[in-house]
């Protein structure tokens, strides 16, 4: 979990973020959120749809739930990291589950972020201004 004290000012350019989740409400949602924070956002509901819309916008970031279907979010971050392209994205897991042994799995399959759902905005905005300030 990452602790942030105070909301994030907005990126002085919008990054192309991925939400890949299978629960729509819940992908549409963060979406939402991030567009209202000025970015370009698309969505995904399993991992083979977002690896494919990944491979044709080559996001900024990307936030994936780990429970997906087709390709888990594990899975899908290690398939990401094996592209050329793929080095350089931001991967954010974001899940329900949130035990040690889970964030530790996490980052050993290529994210560089772990939050546990309920995902609190200002820390997710947070970590995207650390994205835009090195996009």
């Amino acid at each position: 979990m990452v602790d942030v004290a105070a909301p994030a000012a907005a990126p002085s350019s919008p990054l192309r973020v991925i939400v890949a989740d299978d629960n729509r409400d819940s992908a549409e949602t963060c979406a939402a959120l991030l567009q209202l924070c000025g970015h370009r956002v698309q969505i995904a509901h399993t991992g083979r749809e977002a690896l494919e819309l990944a491979e044709r916008l080559h996001p900024h970031a990307m936030l994936l739930d780990i429970g997906m279907p087709e390709l888990d979010g594990y899975t899908l971050a290690g398939k990401i990291r094996e592209t050329p392209w793929g080095c350089g994205v931001t991967l954010i897991a974001i899940t329900g589950w949130g035990q040690e042994d889970d964030k530790r799995r996490a980052l050993a399959a290529g994210f560089n972020y772990h939050l546990t759902k309920p995902i609190d905005p200002n820390t997710l905005e947070a970590l995207l201004h650390g994205v835009g300030a090195s996009a």
